[in-house]
């Protein structure tokens, strides 16, 4: 009955409730991630920090030109932005791919993919837009500073999490196997 609930869904044109969900995260993650970076670009000027957490939390404006944790910083921007944008829309295209073969009833997974893609197209953008990213959450404690991040780095992370958890707990049961 659920195959052919599928197939009437599918040629109807109707879209499921898995896609559903990973829209509706995409859309919001980008549009969080893309309004806090216009603001801190707009009211803060590049490298000033504002203590919120005195000791654990700033809001740090810095620019990252590579990536996570600043990889690729130093490469020549002739080499490091197409790596980078190339990188990022195959990694698009890759979740993508998990996503159509994931099973339907994979809502938690595909909660967690969602979060990944919304980040990915977040960073995207920013690096089509300005040839970098823009970073301001800044969390430390005492000498140690994590590399200042973003909206979208959070949903990477957390999607990630997220993903490993899923695939641990399925205990050799693969969730993006075709049905």
């Amino acid at each position: 009955m659920r195959a052919l609930r599928g197939g009437v869904e599918r040629r109807s044109g109707g879209v499921n409730r898995k896609w559903k969900i990973v829209a509706g995260w995409v859309a919001a993650i980008v549009i969080v991630d893309q309004i806090t970076k216009a603001v801190v670009d707009r009211t803060m000027p590049l490298h000033s920090s504002i203590p919120l957490i005195d000791g654990f939390f700033n809001l740090t404006y810095i620019r990252n030109t590579g990536a996570a944790f600043g990889i690729f910083a130093g490469s020549h921007e002739v080499f490091r932005l197409p790596f980078l944008i190339g990188v990022s829309i195959v990694a698009i295209g890759f979740i993508l791919v998990m996503l159509k073969r994931l099973r339907d009833g994979e809502t938690g997974l595909a909660m967690a993919l969602a979060f990944i893609l919304g980040g990915a197209i977040g960073n995207l953008i920013d690096r089509v837009i300005y040839g970098e990213v823009i970073d301001f959450l800044d969390v430390y404690w005492s000498i140690y500073h994590w590399p200042a991040f973003n909206v979208a780095d959070s949903f990477i992370t957390i999607g990630v999490a997220i993903t490993l958890f899923y695939l641990i707990k399925a205990k050799g049961d693969d969730p993006f196997a075709a049905i």
